[in-house]
This record gives structure tokens, sequence and C-alpha cells, in this order.
């Protein structure tokens, strides 16, 4: 039997089926609500790193929507629908703006 690769990171619902199906063997565990908050937090950071090292638009695209299932996730886990995560960013977006003129601020006097 081969070495085993050690990963100890939150993977997607369906990869102890693919790896399954693959003939490996793997040990998996099911998180309680603090553990799956924590590894959560630590996922949204991977995929995040991910996107900001992409190669290219359709790498981009990919990273992209890992994180955005995990805020899909992170939502859920905080009792929110996604839908009420959108409304809140609409409500910021109203008061403050969004990141579509791409001002920077260099500073700010006294």
């Amino acid at each position: 039997m081969g070495k085993s690769k050690v990963y100890n990171k939150l993977v997607r619902d369906r990869i102890p089926e693919i790896i399954h199906q693959s003939g490996k063997g793997f040990n998996t565990k099911k998180l309680v609500h603090d553990e799956y908050i924590k590894e959560l937090k630590k996922k949204a950071f991977e995929e995040l790193n991910e996107y900001t090292n992409s190669a290219s638009t359709q790498e981009a695209a990919e990273e992209l929507a890992d994180l955005l299932e995990v805020m899909y996730s992170l939502a859920e886990v905080h009792g929110y629908k996604f839908n009420q995560i959108e409304e809140i960013r609409k409500r910021k977006a109203e008061v403050r703006g969004g990141f579509r003129e791409r001002i920077f601020l260099i500073d700010v006097e006294g």
C-alpha cells in the first residue's frame, strides 16, 4: 500500500465519493458547528489565495466560483440565506458605493 497524503482540510461534499470511485482509501470526519465555521474561514482564505495566484481569467473565474461556494456556506452557517447577504451588500453599496470606480485613497488630512 502506498504512502498516505495528509490533507486535514474541509473539502466539497462529493470529494469522498470521487476518491472512493478512484479505488483509493481515505479517512474523514464530520465537523461540529464551531469546527465547521473555523474550517470554512480557513477555506475562504485558501480560495482567496488561489484566486490571487490565478494565471488566467478562466482560472480566476474557477477560483471565484470556489470562493463564492464557501461564502454561501458561511452565510448559511450564520443563519442567513445568500439573498439576505446580497440585500446587505446592496444596502452598503447604496450608502458607501462599490469598487467599480477604482478609487485608491492615498491619505486624508488631519
